[in-house]
């Protein structure tokens, strides 16, 4: 069995489908993968170190400025995405799939649409509560649509029935024992674990809504953070230094850029404070943690406001927009949960309703079953 996975630009387009490609792996284990990525994107680094192989193509998307500038990034835009087909039509022939399947970014409308008009099954994964505008294209001719959220359906058009799989989440993250993973990071019992994060650039708000928390609740004894500033966010060091607020070992407050071991962090945490993308949803949702989520207002469609709601509208966590989010709002949410665990396991149990643990196992399936049907 031959897959060609297409994903690229962020991380919640790679990360899904390396875990599938794993899992395709374990259970097919002379299956051959490769990846297509967009050239100079984060994929050409992370798809290699996940063990695949991976071509690229150059690709960008539309402005959306109306300028003159930006109108001539679109006639750019307009050259490369011909260009991409001629070489996604070549890299599809060369490699010869029995299934094309895509995770989202910029580079799979291209290559999906080659796919497709050489017959070869395809299917595509949205992750988003609110379809991205590549996927709602190719939705119209792509073999099979699977969906993370059954609210996406009412935004597509599709050629046949979708699925509603939800998203894969990581074996680590899913089979992690809670006790032990607070154990190894020396969280005691009786303390809450808060872990909070903005993304791997990192998010000045959500830095500078953190930093007041820290002022007001870092003197509690029976409460501790783990926090990932972002690559960008290396002024929390500098604020935390000028309030006096120790951090660092023998210390409550545990800062990082990034959250390398997320399969032991999320799993040892009470609660979670955090962007609303659609992975973060899937593992908060998979091990039914409380949350606060603070969508950013800065992606296309508002799609992590969206996000959130699958989880608010049920009750599943605490959503904060970040135009009304403050230093004294979020310290002052984080003080009532700790102080009502009953409200956080409500929040839990909300959560857990929304979750979809069996999404690797269904998306493997589907996959598998539209490569035999090429066989």
């Amino acid at each position: 069995m031959k897959i060609l996975f297409v994903a690229g630009g962020t991380g919640g387009h790679i990360n899904p489908a390396i875990a599938v490609a794993n899992e395709i792996k374990r259970l097919y284990p002379d299956s051959e993968i490769l990846f297509v990525g967009t050239k100079n994107r984060m994929e050409t680094k992370i798809v290699p170190a996940a063990g695949f192989s991976i071509e690229t193509v150059e690709m960008k998307g539309f402005s959306r400025n109306l300028s003159i500038k930006g109108i001539a990034a679109n006639f750019k835009t307009v050259y490369l995405t011909l260009k991409a087909s001629g070489s996604a039509k070549k890299i599809i022939k060369d490699f010869s799939p029995d299934v094309v399947v895509g995770f989202g970014g910029y580079v799979t409308g291209p290559v999906l649409r080659a796919a497709a008009k050489l017959g070869i099954p395809t299917c595509i994964h949205e992750q988003n509560a609110f379809p991205g505008v590549a996927n709602k294209a190719l939705a119209k001719m792509v073999d099979k649509v699977m969906l993370t959220s059954p609210e996406a359906e009412k935004y597509m058009t599709c050629k046949n029935e979708p699925v509603v799989t939800g998203l894969p989440v990581r074996r680590q993250i899913l089979q992690a024992d809670k006790a032990l993973a607070r154990a190894s990071l020396g969280v005691k019992p009786n303390e809450m674990l808060v872990l909070s994060m903005g993304g791997s650039l990192g998010a000045d708000e959500i830095n500078n809504a953190v930093i007041g928390m820290f002022k007001e609740l870092h003197n509690e004894n029976d409460i501790r953070f783990i926090h990932a500033t972002g690559q960008y966010g290396g002024f929390v060091w500098d604020e935390l230094k000028k309030l006096n607020i120790p951090f660092g070992e023998n210390t409550n407050i545990d800062l990082r850029e990034y959250i390398n071991d997320m399969d032991v962090c999320l799993p040892a945490c009470d609660l979670v404070i955090s962007r609303a993308g659609a992975s973060s949803i899937a593992e908060i949702s998979a091990l039914g943690k409380p949350s606060i989520l603070i969508p950013s207002p800065n992606v296309a469609e508002n799609h992590q406001f969206h996000n959130a709601n699958t989880l608010a509208g049920n009750g599943g966590t605490i959503l904060i927009e970040e135009k009304d989010l403050t230093p004294d709002l979020l310290a002052n949410t984080v003080r009532e949960l700790k102080n009502d665990r009953a409200k956080l396991q409500e929040i839990s149990a909300k959560a857990s309703e929304k979750a979809k643990t069996n999404a690797l196992s269904e998306i493997c399936k589907i996959v598998a079953s539209l490569a035999n049907d090429k066989q």
